[in-house]
């Protein structure tokens, strides 16, 4: 493992402790959220009631259904040549925020409860088919404030109110069939209206609450609004209780062998900080790495330098004439190897032809051959100044 994985992997691990760390030690945020979920401890969740189901509800056997009121009802409905039947009876129990059944399963249990049967219903708005057929329009009072009160209509019962909030507004029966109909409940804010009521439906009848909230926790663990609850439930009819789970969020648990760490929002966030940091590295490590290339030095041309030693202690002793000699030969040799010319005699033939072959200017080439003649020719003590002379006239020819 490279230095680079390490320091990456080591910087990750520290944000992953430090979030953790922090996130553990502030104080959790209340969740709000009215999700009506029975495995949800938040305030506007149903763990409690869920857990004192058996006990709010009395005697009666509950069944918990975590498929549509359509598809468990028309499973049990035994076609007849004449009339249908269902195979069970008893009482469909809903309760959420919206009750969002869809309009097939309102049809079954409209027909579920012409049968006999009892459908209660606790929610805070209801379809338009629902409204149609038991003949009833809500409304909601926008004004609603925190001390507004709930209380049965029934003395055996007795006559308490209760604190019950329902999100800042609270929906009301505007209207009703009064003659299939029964009040069973009131809400008190400016003015006094019904929220709980009982109506016929053919052999049946539906038991409608408008205050959902009273079965959360936040209402079943404070103070005696309990008890409200329980009055609420007593009018459930003896017998078998079927409760529609499927509109309540977080009904079923996951299984997910994430989901311990998705319900922990430290370790959710921890867990999708490792995957970005996972992501960006990989970006960056994408691309192939590849070794470094050595820098080879070429091999010294032992001869070049040996000749600048040479050449050095010449100049160094003075010795201009042999200096001059041995450039002379070089060039010669070079004309010789370069451009096959005969060098022995340095005539106007030979300054033609390194003047065609080469392609110098016959004026350098000429002053060149002038140069070395004159010198073969004196045989006198050169000094700095003709050596100079003589290798910038070649130097023009060569280069």
């Amino acid at each position: 493992m490279s230095k680079t994985i390490k320091i990456y992997i080591a910087i990750l691990v520290l944000l992953l402790v430090l979030i953790l760390v922090i996130d553990y030690n502030r104080p959790k945020p209340i969740d709000w959220r009215p999700t009506y979920g029975i495995n949800d401890k938040i305030p506007f969740g149903m763990y409690v009631f869920n857990k004192e189901s058996q006990k709010l509800l009395k005697n009666d056997s509950i069944e918990k259904i975590n498929e549509t009121p359509y598809e468990f009802l028309d499973s049990n409905y035994v076609p007849d040549s004449i009339v249908g039947t269902y195979q069970l009876q008893g009482t469909l129990l809903s309760i959420a925020k919206n009750a969002p059944i869809d309009d097939e399963s309102w049809k079954e249990i409209f027909y579920f409860v012409s049968h006999g049967n009892t459908a209660f219903i606790s929610t805070t708005s209801v379809p338009k088919i629902f409204k149609d057929s038991l003949k009833i329009e809500l409304d909601v009072d926008y004004s609603y404030q925190s001390n507004s009160y709930n209380w049965i209509q029934n003395p055996k019962l007795g006559s308490q109110k209760y604190k019950v909030i329902e999100e800042g507004s609270a929906s009301y029966f505007k209207s009703f069939d009064t003659i299939n109909t029964t009040i069973l409940g009131y809400q008190e804010t400016d003015s006094i209206r019904a929220n709980f009521i009982k109506t016929k439906f053919k052999n049946g009848q539906f038991i409608v609450h408008l205050q959902p909230a009273a079965f959360t926790n936040f209402h079943l663990l404070k103070s005696n609004t309990y008890q409200y609850t329980e009055k609420v439930v007593s009018y459930i009819p003896a017998g078998k209780v079927f409760w529609f789970l499927k509109s309540n969020a977080n009904d079923s648990i996951s299984n997910s062998p994430l989901r311990y760490i998705f319900s922990q929002p430290a370790l959710k966030w921890a867990w999708y900080l490792f995957l970005i940091g996972m992501v960006i590295f990989m970006l960056f490590n994408a691309k192939r790495k590849q070794r470094i290339v050595p820098i080879i030095e070429p091999l010294p041309n032992l001869t070049v330098d040996f000749t600048k030693t040479i050449g050095n202690l010449y100049y160094q002793e003075g010795d201009h004439d042999n200096i001059i000699e041995k450039k002379i030969i070089y060039f010669l040799e070079k004309i010789r190897n370069e451009y096959l010319l005969d060098t022995q005699k340095l005539d106007e033939s030979f300054i033609l032809k390194l003047h065609q072959k080469s392609g110098k200017e016959e004026s350098t080439i000429r002053e060149v051959v002038l140069l070395i003649t004159d010198y073969r020719q004196n045989k006198h003590q050169s000094v700095e100044e003709d050596l100079i002379k003589i290798n910038n006239a070649i130097e023009k020819i060569l280069n």
